[in-house]
């Protein structure tokens, strides 16, 4: 942990500033300042203050689009947005090296040529995945939402074609997925996998969906297909 990234997280003692930071992480997409602010229920002066020192701090990216689907000569200026940082913050006193080993593990297992380790990695996220579902008090659908949450996942629902869906708006492993994403990959569906199972939810259907600022993974529902009468 860097002085910088204490300072950073230092900077969310502040109350106002968890409560836009928590709004802006929790929101599938981008938001403006009177989105931002209106969300954290006050002033968007105050809001603008809070959501460029939350950027200053590396907590939140800025990106600039004209909203309304309007472009060209008339369409005004783009509006400032913002969003969760990729930015990864830990703090161990004293500094402790757990990524690193992570990486020497993944290492290992993607130079594995004849396929073995990568098969026992699976195996092993999966049953990790029903003993994590397995420490709900109940199981049912309303609680995956909960075990995902609380494992770093930030789901969120969204309809679909196919009906519902669960996006994952942040991976755990992100890093190590950037440097050995099929093999990370792998491993997150077998995990999440293994959460759908020990919960006992059928209907619900891991897959590989990446998507950019989202995990590799989502959970599509499948409900039941009814059976035909029979004459």
């Amino acid at each position: 942990m860097t002085t910088r990234d204490l300072a950073s997280l230092s900077s969310l003692e502040d109350p106002v500033r968890r409560r836009l930071y928590d709004v802006v992480s929790s929101r599938p997409e981008a938001v403006s300042r009177d989105e931002a602010a209106a969300l954290a229920e006050i002033g968007r002066p105050l809001a603008a203050y809070h959501l460029d020192k939350l950027v200053e701090s590396g907590l939140l990216t800025v990106r600039y689009q004209r909203l309304g689907g309007r472009s060209g000569p008339g369409a005004g200026r783009p509006a400032k947005l913002y969003a969760k940082s990729d930015r990864e913050f830990a703090v161990s006193v004293p500094p402790r090296e757990y990524e690193l080993a992570a990486q020497i593990l993944v290492q290992a297992v993607a130079e594995d040529r004849d396929g073995a380790s990568r098969t026992a990695l699976s195996d092993a996220a999966y049953r990790l995945g029903t003993e994590l579902a397995g420490g709900s008090p109940a199981r049912g659908a309303r609680d995956l939402p909960h075990v995902l949450s609380a494992h770093g996942y930030a789901p969120a629902m969204q309809d679909a074609d196919c009906g519902t869906v669960i996006r994952l708006r942040n991976c755990p492993f992100h890093h190590l997925a950037q440097r050995h994403r099929d093999l990370v990959c792998g491993m997150n569906l077998a995990l999440i996998g293994g959460m759908v199972d020990g919960l006992r939810l059928p209907g619900w259907q891991p897959v590989l969906d990446p998507r950019p600022g989202h995990c590799c993974v989502a959970i599509e529902e499948h409900p039941p297909l009814s059976e035909e009468p029979t004459s």
